[in-house]
């Protein structure tokens, strides 16, 4: 009979309060139960499971006038529109000047500048993994 109700339990370590010398003792009997069954796959798909259900991006404005007066796509919140693009006097210089094309090469930068430094240990920090991975340089 001992086996019988052992079987049901699983060997874990837990404090538990004993009542006849109120002291706690580890005792290394807790009745467990298995894991539910796994659901079967419904709908196309190979892997185990529930099937992923297909993520739809953002919707797509093609409306010409909304581009053209609203920052489409600049609003993070849930609710609200898209703020209106302004004049062009109305934002700070420092905008206009920003390098949106691809970054500098080294031969483009003057050596004694701090973004010349940072920009060649960035390129030697790649070249020494691509080594580490027997990759070619």
């Amino acid at each position: 009979m001992a086996n019988s109700i052992l079987r049901f339990f699983c060997i874990r370590t837990v404090a538990v309060l004993n009542t006849y010398n109120n002291i706690f003792v580890n005792s290394r009997l807790i009745q467990c139960r298995s894991y539910a069954k796994k659901p079967v796959a419904k709908g196309k798909g190979k892997g185990k499971g529930v099937a992923k259900e297909d993520l739809k991006g953002p919707e797509v404005c093609k409306d010409p006038v909304k581009l053209c007066t609203y920052a489409v796509g600049v609003n993070i919140f849930k609710e609200g529109e898209d703020p209106p693009i302004k004049n062009k006097e109305d934002y700070p210089e420092w905008l206009y000047q920003l390098n949106l094309g691809p970054a500098k090469t080294l031969s483009e930068m003057e050596p004694d500048t701090l973004e010349y430094i940072k920009r060649s240990r960035k390129m030697h920090i790649w070249r020494q993994n691509k080594l580490r991975k027997g990759k070619r340089v």
